[in-house]
């Protein structure tokens, strides 16, 4: 129990610091990790086994990935493109951006896409001469909407269907649906809040529109071997099952294909300058953190609490599990609190005399744990990432800035999948 409270005090602290961007969230991660060795609440051999090296090779495979595809110049192209698009108007840019991540994110995962985005949107900013913080804050929220929807867009799916053999399809009959009433209503949300402050000036998007992309693609040849590469990327992690290769293997694959083909010679730059280590250690510094609080039996104690607060009656459980996951998704990393649940599941639904009783509960835990994430800037993967990017190319956005904004869009969530739950599975 003591070991617990230092855990939960661990965590409290590094949570607070982050909060109030005291000090570098990449330091204040990295001192809790190291604390909760130094107080023996875990030792360093349980500490580095709980960083989940699939994560951070995937996250640095992307950033090499994005290094060299941005050296051909269609990030820009496709960012014109995009504001041309929508005539300039930048309400009209961040719905189409926010519908395009949405999309894109439940094909090809939701840190995938806001690597790819994200700096198109900071070109389209750039060329506007507005903020990019509402555009990038509302394609992260859209990005965990997206991963929602299907097995291959966010971690946490991966890790259901993996315990529960469910299909691809299986996730998009009963995922899809209430992931598309969200984003719908996500875009009634945008545009109460960002209706009146989006303003451009006529000459900014006369110029924007008159913007000539006859020279913008710097290297045709580069730009066609990134392409084959991302598409091979895309169709490996699509069939990863059974090709029986983890993500990271396949993002390290197409980064050091990629950086082999097109920028051998600057490979220290892209180091220095590319790979937001910040991010990458941020990460590391949290998985250990939260090490403290499943080694501790913290994490179990919370999913064992959920049985005895609804009795096993499945239709409650299903809605606290969805709440509970929703809530802790926001401020614990999915990937602990989902491992922690799937026990528990499969205990409940060796107890219940139909086996089919318990589907509801994982459609809740995956709803939950994903789009719970849009509720504070180290919810989910793709926040941390997009903010690191944005941090990166001198653009701050703070936790608070952040979280007042998701918060919304997460209790909006929350509150329609709770409907979708209680209508289509219990009614």
């Amino acid at each position: 129990m003591i070991l617990m409270l230092i855990a939960l005090a661990v965590f409290a602290i590094t949570y607070f610091l982050i909060i109030t961007e005291w000090i570098n969230k990449m330091l204040a991660a990295l001192v809790g990790g190291f604390v909760v060795i130094l107080l023996r609440v875990v030792n360093q051999h349980t500490a580095f086994a709980a960083i989940d090296w699939n994560v951070i090779f995937f996250l640095i495979g992307m950033m090499l990935v994005i290094s060299v595809v941005r050296e051909t110049g269609i990030f820009m192209l496709i960012a014109i493109k995009t504001a041309k698009l929508a005539k300039g108007k930048p309400l009209n840019i961040m719905i189409l951006m926010f519908l395009a991540t949405g999309i894109i994110s439940a094909l090809m995962g939701s840190v995938t896409t806001i690597m790819i985005l994200v700096p198109i949107v900071l070109l389209i900013a750039g060329e506007l001469k507005i903020p990019p913080a509402p555009f990038i804050i509302t394609m992260v929220i859209a990005s965990n909407m997206g991963g929602a929807a299907t097995m291959i867009g966010d971690p946490p799916n991966i890790m259901i269907g993996s315990a529960t053999n469910f299909s691809f399809l299986d996730f998009i009959i009963n995922l899809t649906p209430p992931v598309l009433a969200i984003m719908a209503s996500s875009l009634g949300l945008i545009w109460l809040i960002y209706r009146k402050g989006m303003k451009v000036s006529n000459e900014r998007r006369a110029k924007l529109m008159e913007y000539s992309e006859t020279n913008l693609i710097r290297s045709k040849k580069l730009l066609l071997a990134s392409l084959l590469v991302i598409l091979l990327m895309l169709l490996a992690l699509t069939l990863q099952v059974p090709l029986q290769l983890e993500t990271a293997t396949i993002s390290m694959a197409a980064g050091l294909s990629l950086v082999l083909i097109g920028s051998r010679k600057k490979v220290e730059k892209i180091l220095v300058n590319d790979i937001d280590w910040i991010t990458i250690f941020f990460f590391i510094g949290l998985f250990m953190i939260v090490e403290g609080l499943v080694a501790t039996g913290f994490i179990d104690l919370l999913a064992n609490s959920v049985t005895t607060l609804t009795g096993g009656n499945a239709k409650y459980t299903s809605l606290v599990i969805l709440w509970l996951s929703g809530i802790f998704s926001a401020i614990i990393d999915n990937v602990p609190f989902v491992a922690a649940m799937i026990p528990m599941l499969e205990k409940l639904g060796a107890s219940m005399p139909d086996p089919s009783q318990v589907h509801p509960l994982w459609w809740s835990l995956a709803l939950g744990t994903c789009l719970g994430g849009n509720g504070t800037l180290i919810g989910a993967s793709a926040n941390i990432v997009a903010v690191g990017i944005a941090n990166r190319n001198g653009f701050k956005i703070s936790f608070k800035d952040y979280t007042r904004i998701g918060a919304v869009f997460t209790l909006n969530s929350i509150i329609l999948s709770t409907l979708y739950i209680w209508l289509r599975y219990y009614l």
